[in-house]
């Protein structure tokens, strides 16, 4: 087997991880999980993401590479006053709408007749409020954030791609070097998982199972299968949104929101300097879903040395992780001129955090939008 497969497959997995663990960790936080259940969480959907690359792979002779919902991830870190067994809930929720999408064309046809602006602005309002909470800490605890958000910006430069990774690591070194923070236990269990019951809540459903669900098939399934497509391979959709979904709803029974598509990662795993033979690509997927699968089981002694870490550096890392993702969010967003107005009416309801009935903004930002997109197509344009 080629060394390049193996290296591809461990640069995409050091870089879906380091880039963006900070941030599903916020999102544990923001539920309020206990660290055992925070550690359930990054153990379970790295192990379902790793097993369900593997198994696409091999099944589809494809290169599928799989990724946590980070947009996802920061949806929920913006969500209060939801419990963990609702959040479950939710994820179960958005895991059926996944195979729904695979097993039925009218629902993708429904997904896909949102505008993609509207779409768009609906991430961008969720990302917005970590990128500005990074800026914030500089000024409220700069002794941890300036050297971080110097470190990003300078790594950029030579390596966008490993500029999150490093932010990451100059945040544990100044964790441990200037507080109390103590280097955990490095015993890792060899049963990680913590059920968690869902608890089944309809606003919650409707404020972050759906939004989830939206941001997830709009940010990454979506652009991890033009991905694909623009490297020649006709992409497994109704497989992958099957797999995804089905490992989703199971890997939310420990606490792990969803998985689906990569597509930045993706992008390492595809391309000619991996294997010359493009049908021997494949094998990338099942290598990196191997090396996935032992990223789970050390979850608990990540968790553990991340969450010990200020909230400052956590969210500093965090918010300078999502500044690309917001970036393209915003392009995504803006183009569209029949849908700017309304576009420019979905971010800023997003990026609000309002709530009615309990529900939350992502929602209301989505259909303020569809609305006004309506409106001006309709009433201003019959």
């Amino acid at each position: 087997m080629p060394s390049s497969l193996i290296s591809a497959a461990f640069v995409a997995a050091m870089v879906g991880y380091g880039a963006s663990v900070a941030i599903v960790l916020a999102a544990a936080q923001a539920l309020g999980a206990s660290p055992v259940e925070a550690a359930s969480w990054l153990a379970a959907v790295s192990i379902a993401k790793g097993l369900g690359m593997a198994l696409l792979s091999i099944w589809t002779r494809v290169p599928v590479v799989l990724a946590w919902s980070t947009p996802g991830a920061a949806l929920i870190a913006t969500t209060a006053g939801i419990s963990m067994p609702q959040a479950v809930g939710a994820f179960i929720f958005t895991a059926v709408l996944l195979v729904l999408t695979a097993l039925l064309p009218p629902v993708r046809r429904a997904v896909s007749a949102i505008p993609d602006g509207v779409a768009g602005a609906m991430l961008a309002g969720v990302l917005l409020p970590f990128c500005i909470a990074a800026a914030a800490y500089a000024g409220t605890d700069p002794i941890f954030a300036l050297p971080i958000i110097v470190a990003f910006f300078l790594v950029r430069l030579v390596n966008p791609l490993m500029a999150a990774i490093a932010a990451l690591i100059l945040g544990l070194a100044l964790g441990f070097a200037l507080t109390d923070a103590q280097w955990p236990d490095a015993a890792i269990p060899l049963n990680p998982f913590v059920f968690i019951p869902p608890e089944l809540s309809a606003s919650v459903l409707i404020g972050l199972g759906l939004p989830l669900y939206l941001v997830t098939m709009a940010s990454q399934n979506l652009p991890g299968f033009a991905v694909l497509r623009a490297n020649g391979y006709t992409p497994p959709v109704p497989q992958a949104l099957a797999v995804t979904g089905i490992g989703s709803g199971l890997s939310a029974l420990f606490g792990a929101h969803t998985h689906c598509m990569a597509a930045i990662t993706a992008s390492l795993c595809i391309g000619d300097d991996v294997h010359p033979d493009r049908d021997q690509r494949w094998k990338v997927g099942v290598i990196q879903g191997v090396i996935w699968v032992g990223l789970g089981f050390l979850g608990p002694f990540i968790t553990q040395v991340i969450l010990v870490l200020p909230t400052s550096i956590i969210g500093t890392v965090a918010g300078l992780a999502l500044i690309s993702p917001f970036l393209g969010a915003v392009q995504t967003a803006f183009q569209p001129e029949a849908t700017r107005f309304a576009a420019a009416v979905t971010l800023i309801t997003t990026a609000s955090g309002v709530a009615i009935f309990g529900i939350g903004a992502a929602f209301w930002g989505l259909v303020a939008g569809i609305v006004v997109a309506l409106a001006d197509t309709q009433l201003r344009h019959p």
